[in-house]
């Protein structure tokens, strides 16, 4: 692969991202300069990172990136691979711990601002949790574990926490399909880091929502539920 021949609409076509930029991509990830395979396959740092830029622009198949990189499907996968692995080995952590300089207290109060101004009912709420099902091919062991009763799929199951600036936060899974939202999040630890990190220097807890799926906690609210709500619970519920 020659970068030097490719435009900067065939760039933003194949890989999402402006040539010029690609440096720059691969500074941030901390890319190396060239990654070895476990059957010692050997790719350039940014033929890698390109490799799992074009992978991840969907759709694309492994035989689809052929032309474009010259080699084997099978040396395709095994370098994508080895990029999703350096990624999630070096920042992962930035999905899994609520310890970051951009979810500061003081942070978190202006997303609740964010939230409230936009309408919202509380004024410490600053993200929203939730599940989402990916479906799966039906599995020839264990399909009971992976089935959906609520999709009636086969899928796995991941959590996630997403900001008002559309970032996501906090982010837990793979799990079973059969899980259910309070479970994931018993197993996530998310209510500890959240008691951990989620407070204003007055010790007032910063909320996250939920839907009825979940346990009511101090950081975790949720909408009200029994069957005789007055006007201020319905207008709470409607937001």
């Amino acid at each position: 692969m020659q970068l030097q021949y490719m435009t900067n609409d065939e760039c933003r076509s194949d890989f999402r991202v402006d040539l010029a930029d690609l440096a720059v991509l691969a500074e941030a990830l901390r890319i190396p300069e060239k990654f070895v395979c476990p059957n010692r396959t050997v790719a350039t740092g940014m033929e890698g990172l390109c490799v799992a830029l074009r992978r991840f622009a969907y759709p694309c198949r492994f035989s689809d990136m052929i032309p474009r990189f010259g080699r084997s499907v099978s040396e395709l996968r095994l370098i994508a691979s080895e990029v999703t692995d350096h990624i999630y080995n070096t920042h992962g952590y930035l999905l899994t711990d609520l310890n970051q300089p951009w979810l500061h207290p003081d942070r978190l109060q202006e997303y609740a601002n964010a939230v409230h101004d936009a309408g919202g009912a509380l004024e410490n709420c600053w993200g929203f949790v939730d599940g989402t099902v990916r479906p799966i091919c039906r599995p020839g062991e264990n399909q009971r574990v992976m089935y959906n009763g609520h999709k009636r799929i086969h899928a796995i199951k991941f959590q996630s926490v997403v900001a008002p600036n559309g970032l996501i936060a906090n982010l837990y899974g793979p799990v079973e399909g059969k899980r259910h939202d309070a479970g994931m999040l018993r197993m996530s630890g998310l209510l500890d880091q959240l008691d951990q990190h989620c407070n204003t220097p007055l010790g007032d807890p910063l909320c996250i929502y939920g839907d009825p799926a979940y346990p009511l906690r101090r950081h975790l609210q949720k909408p009200f539920q029994h069957p005789n709500l007055d006007e201020r619970q319905l207008e709470f519920n409607f937001w």
